[in-house]
C-alpha cells in the first residue's frame, strides 16, 4: 500500500473566473492558491449529468455530489428519477400512489401534497406537484390541499410569488363542481418543517401546527401572506415565518383523520424528520408534543433513509448505490475515518456510503460528528471548521487510518445566506485550517487531496446584481498534495464520479470495480 490519503470536501466552494459576486475569487486564501498552482491540480464538473441530474443545466448539490464521490458512479438521481417516473406513469402504478388515493376516497378524506415550491431541482419541483394533482382529479379525488413551503435558496431570493402564481393558475384550470384544490398553508423552508440532521426540531414542530392543525397566522391567500410578511420583517423566501389560509376564520386545509398526505420532495435530507413524525407519531415520537394526532395514509415522493426504511411507503424507487468506495476499502482491510460538523456529517456518512445510514464494518469504520451551532451561519461563518480540524489532526496522529475524510460546511452554507462579506469570512476560514491539514500530513507523509462537491460561494450575486443564495453551475477545485513522487493528473473531462479510483489509485491499488469510472491520476 502507498502512503495514507486524507480527503477533504470544501462545500460550495466553486472554482472559476466569472465574477458574480466571487467569494472564493475575492477571498484572502493562500492555501487554496497554492493548491492549485504548484501542486498537481484541475477542475472537475459537480453538477448536470456528470452527477446523475436531468441536464447540464441543473446545478449539482451536495447529496448527489457526495454519492458521485463515494461510489465512483453516476446514477440517475432526485429530479431525473422522478421526471422518468411521471413521464412513464410508473409512479401512479406504485402501491404508494394506489394506496393514497384508494385511503383518501374510502375515508372521504382530503389529498395533501407537501413540499418545497420551487423549480429549483436539487429538493423539489412544481411540475411534479402540478402533475399528480391532474392524476388525483382524474382518478376521483375531490379535495386536494398544498402545504408550500417557500424556497427563495436553490432559485432567486424572493420568486416565491412566481410559483404560487403558476400553482394557482393550475388550480383554477383543474377546480370543478366535483374537484376542489386550494393552498391551505405555507412557509420559509429555514423556518418550518425541513429541518435536517435533528439540527433543530423545533421548526418541524411549527411545521406539524401549521400544516396539520391549522395553528398559525391567518391570511386570506398565499399571496396576501407573502407580501404582508415581507412588508412586515423584510424576510427572503426561505426565512418567511408560517402562514395558514383561511377562509372565514377557519383554516381551509388541516391535516384530519382520514386523509392522505404526500411529501412531494426528492431530496432525502431535509425530509426525513417530517417523515419521521408522521410514520411514528403513534410509536413513541417524542421529538416534540403533538397535540393532534390525525390517522392518515403517508408517503414521501422516495425512501429517504433506506436504512430506517423511512417513510415506510414511497412513490417513486430511489437508486440502488452499489460498489462503493467504502465497501470496497473495507473489503481491503483499509480503517477509514469520516467527520465533520452537523449540517454535513450525514453527507460525509450516509451519502457517502450509497445512502446508507450504518457502516459496512463497525471495526474499519469510525464517524465523528462536530454539533453545529443552531445560529444563522452568517452570524458566526468560521463555523466549526476549527474543531473539525483538530479532530483530523488528532486522526492523523494517531496513525490507524489509512483514509480519512471530511467537510467544511462554510462555502455552502454561509453561501446560502446570501451575505457576500460572511461568505467570504467562511471561505478564509476554510483556507485557514487547511494550512493546518496541509502541515499535519507533511508532518505524518500522507497525501492530501481538496476539493469541493459543488458551487456556491463563487457566485453570490444574479444577473441583476441581487443577492444570490443558490448554487451554481460551476466547476470545483481538485488538488492533490504531497502526493506520491511522480503524480501527475492525465488529460480529461473528469467529474466527482471519478474521485473515488483516484483514491483507491494513491493507495495503491489498481483491481477498482469495473463499474467506476476512471482515476484523475495517471
Amino acid at each position: 500500500m502507498s502512503k495514507p490519503v486524507v480527503l477533504v470536501v470544501m462545500d460550495g466552494v466553486g472554482w472559476t473566473d466569472v465574477d458574480h459576486g466571487n467569494a472564493v475569487m475575492h477571498s484572502y486564501k493562500p492555501q487554496i492558491d497554492e493548491l492549485m498552482t504548484k501542486w498537481p491540480h484541475t477542475t472537475i464538473k459537480a453538477s448536470g449529468t456528470a452527477v446523475g441530474l436531468p441536464s447540464d443545466k441543473d446545478m449539482g448539490n451536495s447529496e448527489v455530489g457526495h454519492n458521485a464521490l463515494g461510489c465512483g458512479q453516476i446514477y440517475a438521481q432526485g429530479a431525473k428519477l422522478v421526471n422518468e417516473s411521471i413521464a412513464s406513469g410508473a409512479i401512479y402504478q406504485s402501491d404508494a400512489w394506489k394506496k393514497a388515493v384508494a385511503y383518501a376516497k374510502e375515508h372521504d378524506g382530503k389529498l395533501h401534497f407537501l413540499g418545497l415550491l420551487s423549480d429549483g431541482n436539487v429538493h423539489s419541483n412544481i411540475s411534479h406537484l402540478i402533475a399528480m394533482m391532474g392524476e388525483a382529479k382524474k382518478e376521483g379525488i375531490h379535495e386536494v390541499r398544498v402545504h408550500a413551503l417557500l424556497d427563495g435558496r436553490d432559485v432567486p431570493e424572493t420568486s416565491a410569488l412566481q410559483y404560487v402564481d403558476q400553482l394557482e393558475d393550475t388550480i383554477k384550470g383543474l377546480n370543478d363542481d366535483a374537484f376542489h384544490a386550494c393552498i391551505a398553508s405555507g412557509g420559509g423552508r429555514m423556518v418550518i418543517t425541513m429541518d435536517r440532521y435533528e439540527a433543530d426540531w423545533s421548526m418541524v414542530e411549527k411545521g406539524w401546527h401549521i400544516h396539520v392543525m391549522g395553528d398559525g397566522r391567518q391570511f386570506g391567500s398565499a399571496r396576501e401572506a407573502i407580501e404582508t410578511l415581507r412588508k412586515e420583517g423584510g424576510y427572503t423566501d426561505q426565512y418567511l415565518p408560517g402562514f395558514v389560509i383561511a377562509k372565514d376564520g377557519k383554516p381551509v386545509g388541516t391535516i384530519d383523520d382520514g386523509d392522505s398526505v404526500i411529501l412531494f420532495n426528492f431530496r432525502g435530507d431535509r425530509a426525513v424528520e417530517i417523515s419521521k413524525a408522521f410514520d411514528y407519531m403513534d410509536k413513541g415520537f417524542d421529538k416534540f408534543p403533538m397535540p393532534k394526532k390525525p390517522k392518515v395514509f403517508y408517503c414521501g415522493m422516495l425512501q429517504y433513509d433506506g436504512d430506517l426504511k423511512l417513510p415506510a411507503n414511497f412513490l417513486v424507487e430511489p437508486p440502488h448505490i452499489e460498489h462503493t468506495l467504502s465497501e470496497y476499502l473495507v473489503k481491503k482491510g483499509v480503517k477509514s475515518y469520516a467527520c465533520s460538523e452537523t449540517q454535513k456529517f450525514g453527507h460525509m456518512t450516509y451519502f457517502w456510503n450509497g445512502n446508507r445510514s450504518e457502516k459496512f464494518s463497525e471495526e474499519l469504520e469510525d464517524w465523528e460528528e462536530v454539533p453545529s451551532d443552531i445560529i444563522p451561519f452568517d452570524q458566526k461563518p468560521w463555523m466549526k471548521a476549527t474543531e473539525v480540524t483538530e479532530k483530523m489532526i488528532s486522526a492523523i496522529e494517531s496513525g490507524k487510518y489509512q483514509f480519512l475524510r471530511c467537510n467544511y460546511p462554510n462555502g455552502d452554507m454561509v453561501g446560502h445566506t446570501g451575505n457576500y462579506e460572511a461568505t467570504i469570512i467562511g471561505v478564509e476560514s476554510v483556507d485557514l485550517n487547511l494550512r493546518r491539514l496541509m502541515d499535519a500530513c507533511q508532518k505524518a507523509d500522507y497525501t492530501l487531496m481538496v476539493m469541493a462537491d459543488h458551487g456556491n460561494s463563487d457566485e453570490m450575486l444574479d444577473g441583476k446584481g441581487n443577492p444570490k443564495t443558490s448554487h451554481s453551475l460551476a466547476r470545483v477545485p481538485f488538488a492533490i498534495y504531497n502526493g506520491p513522487e511522480g503524480v501527475e493528473i492525465k488529460d480529461g473531462d473528469f467529474g466527482l464520479a471519478n474521485v473515488a479510483a483516484t483514491v483507491a489509485k494513491l493507495l495503491g491499488f489498481d483491481d477498482v470495480p469495473e463499474q467506476w469510472l476512471e482515476s484523475i491520476i495517471k
